[in-house]
């Protein structure tokens, strides 16, 4: 299981995609920071977490596209499903190894905590619980990315895709807001990702918040081992 997760973590810096995730996220972090931070005059980061919503929902399928896809398409899928190790380790490795990589991008909220330490007072307990929550959410994300990967062949097929499901995701607020329908407002107000990711980044951790990200997480890693299990005895 660790030779596949250091395959694949060191697959990101092989490829330019691993250098452009990290400053494009980096680059955001920081436009948002100095507008919502350093401009305004305020040692509050929630601002900069809810902005951020819309970029990690973005580069996610940058990250996860790759993960299945390319194995099918270099016919190297075959080679790993018959190495001795199980269809749950391979899933669990490809998840870690794009989760570190998203980890990596969030140095840059500890960067812009230490340089508020420096010009004012940072509250810490908000910054870690934010960086928490994006952690969580990210991992949804990446479980999602990594089960459409696991659909197809072409890399690009799965960034699209996973581009149209984030944003049907991002969605869902909308339709809370303008449905009138009292059923389908209560839905999409339990399944919504920015109305639950909003709570941590206004410093609020709530257990029904953490279950339902983690939830979200298993539910497509399973249906990711089931995919490729499938397509191991094809």
């Amino acid at each position: 299981m660790s030779a596949i997760y250091k395959r694949e973590f060191m697959s990101y810096f092989t490829s330019p995609v691993g250098y452009a995730v990290l400053a494009a996220f980096m680059f955001f972090s920081g436009i948002f920071f100095y507008y919502q931070c350093l401009y305004t005059g305020t040692t509050s980061m929630s601002g900069v977490f809810q902005s951020m919503f819309l970029i990690v929902m973005f580069i996610i399928p940058l990250i996860t596209m790759r993960s299945f896809a390319d194995d099918r398409k270099n016919k190297t899928d075959q080679a790993l499903l018959t190495a001795p190790v199980g269809i749950p380790s391979i899933v669990i490795s490809k998840f870690l190894s794009a989760l570190s990589i998203f980890a990596l991008c969030l140095c840059s909220f500890l960067i812009e905590g230490v340089a508020l330490t420096i010009l004012a007072k940072a509250d810490w307990s908000v910054i870690i619980g934010n960086i928490f929550g994006m952690i969580i959410l990210a991992a949804s994300f990446i479980s999602i990315g990594l089960f459409i990967s696991s659909l197809t062949e072409s890399s690009i097929v799965a960034a699209i895709v996973s581009f149209v499901v984030n944003v049907l995701i991002s969605l869902l607020d909308t339709i809370s807001y303008t449905a009138h329908i009292d059923v389908l407002t209560k839905i999409t107000d339990a399944i919504s990702f920015q109305g639950r990711y909003g709570n941590f980044a206004l410093g609020q951790i709530s257990l029904s918040d953490v279950v339902f990200f983690v939830t979200v997480t298993c539910l497509f890693l399973f249906l990711t081992d089931r995919v490729v299990e499938r397509r191991r005895w094809a």
